[in-house]
């Protein structure tokens, strides 16, 4: 079987491995407070052109979402979002478990326009019952999209300066950041996003780290007391350790940004087989996540073969489903891919 359902189905990278094992008997002091993690911070901060940064290390994604949002807003706000947003379509509720409400607008692409988000604001605060509503207090969106899509600078400054007009902190999800990164046609930087957005997080559990997620608070903008937040919400980790040793090794020799590079050129080595092979692509993704339309028998047939992950249904005889190379994609995977996958058939 060949897995190219998601970018965590293998556990951490070699040399991230290597920097657990190599300091598993040294002894260090708990919750974060650790040298590895004051390495890591360190070593985030200079890659993001941001040393007046606060930077903190949570466990998982979820989490990262939950904690920074409910941190940020006051009780009575709510978090603006793409319909198709990942804590809007597959974090559970976990969002609305706190007491936010996700004020969702349309999609295109995965990517939300801002014409969209001022018209949401605009229409909440010239509403006469607004004071009965939930106030939008954040703008969340994720780079790359849950389509595999990049916002470009221009866009990021858009939504910056409307975020800025209406003192609406900008929060980036960067579960796949290095993917977005990597992208052989993006014009946005880690320094870019770091300027522009209020607060973002680097993805590690997708992108070599057995778990972890770095949070970046840009603007001296971390919420107050917020270890004292992130352990109200059971999300503290004692071992803090465990986070601090793999950015450590993530942030040396550039080792986030080579795994961002090499999922991409395995992902333009998927795109172009695919096409060989006569795929229909649901959309132009530029990033390590590829979609693709297939009929309902040939997604049974390929679940023989080939571990992919279903996206969602295009219409009665079709559905959509994505394959996803990563920083643990091999020569091998792709040749064994080029083997069996079998010629489309529509």
């Amino acid at each position: 079987m060949l897995y190219f359902q998601s970018d965590y189905v293998l556990g951490a990278h070699p040399l991230v491995l290597e920097a657990l094992v190599k300091t598993n008997l040294e002894p260090l002091t708990g919750y974060g407070t650790d040298t590895y993690t004051t390495l890591a911070t360190e070593k985030i901060k200079q890659a993001c052109q941001q040393e007046q940064a606060q930077v903190y290390l949570l466990t998982g994604g979820t989490q990262t979402n939950k904690i920074i949002i409910d941190t940020m807003l006051a009780t009575y706000q709510g978090v603006i979002a793409a319909d198709t947003g990942h804590i809007a379509a597959h974090e559970a509720g976990a969002i609305e478990a706190t007491g936010h409400k996700i004020l969702t607008i349309p999609h295109t692409q995965g990517k939300i326009q801002v014409n969209n988000v001022q018209q949401l604001i605009e229409t909440f605060y010239t509403d006469a019952n607004h004071e009965h509503m939930v106030y939008p207090g954040m703008v969340y969106i994720s780079h790359p999209t849950e389509y595999g899509t990049l916002y470009t600078k221009e866009e990021l400054t858009a939504l910056a300066d409307v975020c800025h007009q209406y003192e609406l902190p900008l929060f980036l999800d960067g579960a796949r950041l290095a993917y977005g990164l990597a992208a052989t046609d993006t014009d946005v930087t880690l320094a870019d996003i770091a300027e522009l957005c209020d607060v973002f997080y680097i993805g590690g559990t997708k992108v070599g780290a057995l778990c972890g997620e770095a949070a970046v608070f840009t603007k001296q903008n971390q919420p107050k007391h917020f270890v004292t937040l992130v352990k109200q919400h059971g999300a503290l980790l004692a071992k803090g350790r465990l986070l601090g040793v793999q950015f450590d090794a993530l942030f040396t020799d550039d080792l986030y940004f080579k795994m961002g590079q090499h999922a991409i050129s395995k992902a333009e080595e998927l795109k172009q087989l695919l096409k060989d092979k006569g795929y229909r692509f649901y959309l132009e993704s530029p990033t390590n996540q590829q979609f693709v339309i297939v009929t309902n028998h040939q997604y049974q047939a390929l679940s023989e073969m080939v571990m992919t992950g279903f996206w969602e249904t295009y219409d009665d005889q079709h559905v959509v489903i994505r394959f996803a190379t990563s920083w643990s994609t091999s020569d091998e995977d792709m040749r064994q891919l080029a083997e069996q996958l079998p010629v489309a058939i529509y």
